[in-house]
């Protein structure tokens, strides 16, 4: 397709020039088209719009995908993980209870299965000039399952909520140094405004339902939301049973079209494998996520469908930079480089996922430096990194996980590699809740262990992991991490809107963590579910959301 010079020129008319520097990186070959319409989603330039750029800049349209249509009124019976706790929006962490509250909760914005953000109960949003505030306009129209309209009010009470410490929401970590207490500000009905701790370009993400917590609830709102199940989703509650599971019924009222299914069943599992046979045998229609080796059954199985999304979910490895064996960075590159990263992808999750570079920054992220060169398995140079620090004879420690998808097996392949470098790797795998702990350091393994592994969830941007996990004073920094050079790099990141400037902050960052090397993102794994045969219109995220509206048989 040729460029219209003219139409473009109309197009960019009213851009800011930082929305025309992204045009001007897709035109010139800088940005590609993947890169261009996920950024360009997120300074809040709309979709057809971009779409529209992309045509008459001279590329092609993306090809259209043909997709069975759904019967409607079907129940849709579907096998999930149990909650583990209250199933509360606020303070819910667990993937079972934050797939239960999006089934009758929504956010301001959502990422699609393309990372592109889409609008929710928002319909725009935009930066101010450095990206220190963004403005949202909300729709309007939409209506809690309680009977109120939802409006700006709602949305100031919700994120307020959120970052008050004594509501221990897990949102905590990641709005912390980002947004504040009273910085969430009302300025119509339909439109709100967030004054930030400091320039964030990624800041939508942040509040869209890569943030689980971020269920926009009633300003009425008290705790106790088993009780109610109140939000403006297409459904709303019908009956919970506690450690059994829960129903829910389409939402007449809803403000978008009407969901297909009559009604969605959750049952609740402790185990993957009996939600395995529960599928095949029709006791339940799909499985939200199921692990690559666990369900190995299914991946070739003639009467399942997996659906594959691709995520930054991650089997993250914490080494204890302080104090211990793990204080000379020498003795922890030496440990990521006895990891074959090649073999952990293609065996343990049986090709469902990307190589990692013991960065935050997987190859999803527009941002990524792909020059940074990839770490490959090098025992000899790890002996001879053991022996510059003094370690050569090695030394005994324990690994402290707990029993989670492929984690215990993930642990067990460590133990063997590192085993050629002289350490005797002893390991602690317990059950979930027990890692945990009471979840503040001194009284939770995940917090105290010198080496331990844990899984976090796909996230749309890398800000969490650049600020929870390895700044100074990160609220989830299991690895003691302390570099000021990172900090500052970190903070630059951060603010930058423009992608290309965000990519060149990245490439410094991605060569000093690996230089450090605190934790290990040996790979990042895909996002699986598991549906019968003929059952279309299911919508994963990569977060481990289920959006349902659309499905039913073919």
């Amino acid at each position: 397709m040729s460029r219209q010079p003219r139409l473009l020129d109309d197009l960019r008319s009213n851009l800011t020039s930082l929305e025309n520097h992204l045009v001007d990186g897709h035109i010139d070959g800088r940005v590609s088209r993947r890169d261009f319409l996920r950024h360009g989603s997120v300074l809040g330039l709309s979709l057809p719009f971009l779409a529209q750029v992309t045509m008459v800049a001279g590329y092609s349209a993306a090809p259209s995908v043909a997709r069975a249509a759904a019967q409607p009124g079907a129940t849709i019976r579907i096998a999930c993980a149990s909650p583990k706790q209250a199933i509360d929006p606020v303070r819910g962490g667990t993937p079972g209870c934050f797939l239960l509250t999006q089934q009758v909760g929504e956010f301001l914005c959502v990422p699609g299965p393309d990372l592109i953000l889409k609008p929710s109960l928002a319909t725009s949003w935009k930066p101010n000039q450095d990206g220190s505030a963004w403005t949202f306009s909300l729709r309007k129209g939409v209506k809690f399952h309680s009977g109120g309209e939802m409006k700006a009010d709602d949305v100031v009470a919700t994120m307020d909520r959120l970052i008050n410490p004594e509501n221990t929401s897990n949102a905590l970590t990641v709005f912390r140094g980002v947004l504040s207490q009273g910085a969430i500000r009302k300025v119509d009905d339909y439109t709100v405004e967030f004054h930030l701790d400091g320039p964030n370009g990624n800041f939508p993400y942040l509040v869209s339902s890569d943030n689980y917590n971020a269920i926009i609830l009633p300003a009425s709102y008290s705790g106790n939301f088993e009780d109610t199940w109140d939000g403006t989703g297409p459904f709303k509650i019908d009956r919970f049973t506690r450690n059994v599971g829960v129903s829910f019924v389409r939402n007449d009222d809803y403000w978008g079209p009407k969901a297909l299914p009559a009604k969605t069943e959750f049952l609740f599992f402790e185990d993957i494998q009996p939600q395995i046979l529960a599928l095949q045998a029709g006791q339940v229609d799909m499985i939200n996520k199921i692990p690559a080796l666990a369900g190995i059954a299914l991946l070739s199985n003639p009467a399942v469908e997996i659906i594959n999304i691709k995520s930054s979910a991650n089997q993250l490895v914490a080494m204890k930079c302080d104090a211990g064996p793990f204080k000379d960075p020498r003795v922890r590159r030496a440990v990521a480089l006895c990891l074959d990263r090649e073999k952990l992808v293609k065996g343990l999750m049986k090709g469902y996922a990307a190589v990692g570079n013991d960065t935050p920054f997987a190859s999803i992220y527009p941002s990524a430096d792909p020059t940074v060169p990839q770490r490959r398995q090098d025992i000899a140079q790890a002996k001879e990194l053991m022996k510059a620090a003094g370690m050569e004879k090695g030394f005994q420690v324990t690994l402290s996980t707990s029993r989670y998808l492929e984690i215990p097996e993930y642990a067990q392949l460590i133990q063997g590699w590192v085993k050629q470098i002289g350490i005797d790797l002893k390991l602690d795998i317990m059950d979930y809740m027990s890692f945990y702990g009471q979840f503040v350091p001194g009284q939770s393994p995940f917090f105290d262990a010198v080496l331990g592994i844990d899984d976090y969830v796909h996230r749309g941007v890398p800000n969490f992991h650049l600020s929870a996990l390895l700044k100074s004073d990160g609220v989830w920094n299991t690895a003691r991490f302390n570099n000021k050079e990172y900090d500052a790099l970190a903070k630059s990141y951060v603010a930058s809107l423009d992608l290309e400037a965000q990519r060149a902050v990245s490439g410094k960052i991605q060569r000093l963590v690996l230089e450090e090397t605190p934790y290990l993102w040996s790979y990042f794994y895909d996002q699986l579910t598991a549906t019968k045969k003929g059952l279309v219109g299911v919508q994963p995220t990569a977060v481990g959301h289920l959006f349902l509206q659309n499905a039913g048989m073919a």
